[in-house]
């Protein structure tokens, strides 16, 4: 009877464990949902994916001033050291002018440059030669101009030349000029015609032998456009080196109508200074004397570690050199180291 109790008692433990186990697994699948449900009702009203993070620290926000005066302050500049950085965006409208660079200055002489005296020194007493020769020729024309019948021939085709250039106003008076003075001498060096590197020759002096290099072709277009009565002070002899052909060369200047004419022993058309671009002209000659060229630049403020420049030529040096090798014995000439300010 006993062991039939007991046998009833483990049995019914067992349905009861039974059953609850079932329950469990039954109501399960129903709570699992609820609790879905639950966060998708709490999700509504968040940020997508802030429940995500809701464990991690909030984030921190911080500018590139803020740095930069932490920086500053690790570095010993003081606990209140501030720096701003800032940069402007190209996109920003603004009304504000950009700011003006100063152009350098524009200069009164040939190719826009400045001059000032030159150092006294070789190409001083070739000038001073020739002005000596050219007041001689002077009489000579003068006797001419009365005898013209006790003219040297070489004379009389100068004069024609000068009452041609004369008989023109303007920009055709240079033309005749370079024209007729082109025209009436033949290229010869100095090797060939005076066996010397370099010799000026005045006017009359190229004319009775008809032959010359370039600088007694300038030479002559000078006197031949003074004497027709074209300005003294808008004439130049300009020595320059021309980069194209690395040779020294020599050409006329004449101030018209305020630009500068070269007049070229290689050319029979006139060009404007500004369209010549392979000359680096080193000296002008006339009245005045012999200047050197200079380059303009724009003043400025001297920096406390700086001096007052001054053209090094200035010093008086006798170091001044011109080849005047224009021909075919040019091709060993060099411009002289002068520091020019060019």
């Amino acid at each position: 009877m006993t062991s039939r109790r007991e046998s009833l008692k483990l049995a019914s433990s067992i349905l009861l464990t039974v059953c609850t186990l079932s329950i469990g697994l039954c109501t399960a699948p129903h709570a699992f949902a609820a609790d879905q449900a639950v966060i998708a009702d709490a999700g509504d009203g968040l940020i997508p994916g802030s429940y995500r993070t809701s464990t991690r620290p909030p984030a921190t926000f911080f500018s590139i001033n803020d740095i930069l005066a932490k920086l500053d302050r690790q570095r010993g500049r003081g606990p209140n050291a501030i720096r701003m950085a800032a940069l402007s965006p190209s996109s920003t409208a603004t009304d504000a002018q950009p700011e003006q660079k100063q152009a350098p200055p524009v200069g009164n002489e040939p190719f826009g440059l400045f001059t000032f005296r030159a150092p006294e020194g070789i190409l001083w007493r070739k000038w001073r030669g020739i002005e000596g020769d050219i007041v001689k020729e002077q009489v000579i024309l003068d006797n001419c101009r009365a005898k013209a019948d006790s003219c040297p021939s070489y004379a009389a085709q100068f004069l024609r030349l000068i009452n041609a250039v004369k008989a023109q106003s303007g920009r055709d008076q240079l033309n005749e000029a370079n024209r007729a003075v082109n025209m009436a001498i033949r290229y010869v060096s100095d090797f060939v015609q005076h066996g010397e590197a370099d010799r000026w020759s005045a006017p009359l002096a190229t004319f009775a032998t008809g032959k010359g290099d370039c600088e007694d072709y300038a030479i002559a277009k000078y006197v031949a456009l003074g004497e027709a009565g074209f300005p003294r002070d808008d004439l130049q002899l300009v020595l320059v080196r021309d980069r194209a052909v690395r040779q020294d060369h020599a050409v006329l200047a004449a101030h018209l109508d305020g630009h500068w004419i070269i007049l070229d022993s290689r050319r029979s058309e006139l060009m404007d200074d500004s369209d010549v671009t392979s000359f680096t002209p080193l000296f002008a000659i006339d009245h005045r004397g012999v200047q050197l060229f200079a380059a303009p630049y724009a003043k400025r403020p001297l920096l406390d570690d700086e001096v007052e420049a001054t053209p090094a030529a200035a010093s008086g040096n006798d170091s001044e050199e011109w080849t005047g090798q224009d021909g075919s014995n040019s091709s060993s000439a060099q411009i002289s180291t002068l520091p020019l300010l060019m």
